[in-house]
């Protein structure tokens, strides 16, 4: 596998999609048919924790789901948000996750620093800053704080978490539509739900909800519209147009018919301008079917010179599934 910092760069986009699949046999969550075991409050935990480092870090959740024995999210590298943060703000924010240094804790108590101190601190802060808007720090500080609580919850030691996370770079608007829909439908797909509003501990549920008051909720990055910028600060899509699509592939992977599509097709789909029958088959395997970059063979490839890479794995099916039609 390339090395992480070959895989993230804001170079590409802002945008990614990671997951952590657990080690053990024993399920993260639910229950367990071999021991008899349920761990099905461990769905919270992670719910819980990732919500909440999402404050305190400079990245947005755009879409989780929390499944038995594994978990998907995709993330938005808020870079304005970090670059906005003064000194005092970069300490505190890195303190609620590790203890800091001495200077940053004399800093915290309004203990008066001299100039080379405060130069020090300063600089140390900027590898902070770096650190809180990483995907690699954030999935971190999440799986080391659940595999603690697991840990302590077992009565055992060793490793929780498979060693690395898997992560793919969403580089264009179809990328990113086809990853939130698949990240949204894993309890579908996976049978522990009847419809997207019933998937307990995922983001889909979050936005149904909110939907319902004419709301987005505001633990998740918000959706934007159609706004003519590419990639806008917000995800692009309207909300009704996002969640009406979800809805019409969750019933068509809930029913088994791939083949037999209604036709009242969703309105976004013409926009992104996606096959429907290879929209359905993005729904069951993004995350198997593309390696570390994802979009139109254009966006992948002009993704792999920006970041120095010959060649991408995945870039026919990209062509194949993302890629726009040719202008007749």
């Amino acid at each position: 596998m390339p090395p992480r910092k070959a895989l993230v760069s804001l170079d590409a986009t802002p945008y990614y999609h990671c997951v952590s699949r657990c080690v053990r046999r024993a399920f993260l969550c639910g229950g367990d048919d071999r021991t008899g075991q349920c761990f099905e409050h461990r769905r919270q935990w992670v719910e819980d924790r990732m919500l909440a480092l999402a404050q305190v870090f400079a990245l947005d959740v755009c879409a989780y789901a929390v499944m038995s024995n594994h978990y998907h999210v995709v993330l938005h590298i808020n870079q304005a948000r970090a670059a906005g943060w003064d000194l005092r703000e970069v300490v505190e924010r890195w303190h609620q996750l590790c203890k800091g240094s001495a200077l940053s804790q004399r800093f915290a108590r309004n203990e008066t620093l001299d100039a080379a101190e405060l130069d020090r601190l300063t600089e140390v802060a900027e590898v902070w800053r770096a650190r809180l808007m990483n995907i690699s720090w954030f999935m971190r500080m999440l799986n080391e704080s659940i595999a603690r609580e697991a840990n302590r919850e077992d009565q055992c030691t060793g490793r929780f978490w498979e060693g690395r996370f898997k992560s793919q770079a969403l580089l264009d608007e179809r990328a990113l539509a086809a990853c939130l829909a698949y990240v949204d439908l894993n309890p579908i797909r996976a049978n522990m739900a009847e419809t997207p509003e019933a998937s307990d501990h995922t983001s889909i549920q979050w936005r149904i909800s909110a939907a319902k008051d004419g709301q987005q909720p505001e633990q998740l990055f918000p959706f934007a519209g159609n706004p003519r910028k590419p990639m806008s600060a917000g995800l692009p899509f309207r909300p009704q147009d996002y969640l009406e699509l979800v809805a019409w592939s969750g019933r068509i992977l809930r029913e088994g018919k791939r083949g037999a599509i209604d036709e009242q097709l969703p309105p976004i789909l013409d926009r992104l301008q996606i096959d429907p029958q290879h929209w359905l088959y993005l729904n069951k395997n993004f995350e198997s079917r593309f390696s570390s970059l994802v979009g139109t063979a254009h966006s992948v490839r002009a993704a792999c010179e920006r970041l120095g890479k010959r060649w991408s794995h995945g870039i026919r099916d990209c062509e194949r599934y993302l890629s726009p039609p040719p202008a007749s």
